[in-house]
């Protein structure tokens, strides 16, 4: 439930917090990918956290999960279209991370 005063960043903070989530966002903006191309594209993640934050993902209605009828099944998870419109967030907050990156190697380097 979302409380009338809410302040926008804490639910930001509710939807895209955690330490996976904003990067599983990541490889999902690059294409659509099942759990094990995840696992191995996000290698220090457990399942069973890959796994909540999907379904959060999911829950939020930020990430589709489609499963294919087939022996096994077959899961995939993409953006959905209103995913989608956290690409642009995203794309600032990579370039923030790398001038970051970038400023700290400066001063490690003087």
């Amino acid at each position: 439930m979302i409380h009338q005063l809410e302040c926008p960043i804490e639910t930001v903070i509710h939807v895209l917090g955690g330490k996976w989530k904003p990067v599983i966002l990541w490889h999902l903006m690059e294409s659509t990918k099942r759990f094990n191309d995840l696992e191995k594209l996000i290698p220090d993640v457990s399942q069973k956290m890959l796994t909540q934050h999907l379904r959060e993902l999911e829950h939020e209605g930020v990430i589709k999960r489609t499963v294919y009828p087939t022996v096994p099944p077959k899961v995939e998870y993409s953006l959905s279209e209103y995913g989608k419109t956290l690409i642009p967030v995203a794309e600032v907050m990579c370039a923030w991370g790398e001038s970051h990156n970038e400023r700290k190697r400066e001063e490690s380097a003087s």
